[in-house]
């Protein structure tokens, strides 16, 4: 099955976060896909830690080797689908590339983020509990 994983579930596992061990026990014997701007969330979600003094560069290089051993499909967002999306539950369009995805593909969302969880609630995408 396709699970679509956002940048929060990521960081968490990435980070050895306390969900860690349920995102991957979840994920396990699944298909990972997101949209092709997850890369560009990580390294924007490191920079902010940097900001913060809670991540070194050395860190952060450690991180990304972690975050490329994570198999992950990634799918080009359908822009129209996503900037309706946007407009309707009153999100970004980065968060609405991961609802775009979840509907095309007929996919659970598996996310940390309780905007984010409660827009796909409110479409109708399933999402995992972590």
């Amino acid at each position: 099955m396709d699970v679509v994983i956002d940048t929060s579930s990521l960081i968490a596992v990435i980070f050895g976060e306390p969900e860690r061990n349920r995102i991957v026990e979840l994920t396990t014997g699944n298909t990972l896909i997101g949209p092709g701007s997850i890369p560009w969330e990580i390294g924007n979600a490191f920079s902010a830690m940097f900001k913060q003094n809670r991540l070194t560069l050395d860190e952060a290089q450690r991180c990304l080797v972690v975050f490329d051993g994570i198999p992950l499909r990634h799918i080009k967002p359908d822009f129209v689908n996503t900037m309706e999306i946007s407009k309707q539950a009153d999100i970004y369009a980065y968060d609405a590339y991961f609802l775009d995805c979840a509907i095309r593909h007929k996919a659970p969302l598996l996310t940390l983020d309780h905007k984010l969880k409660t827009a796909a609630q409110n479409l109708n995408v399933e999402t995992m509990e972590v």
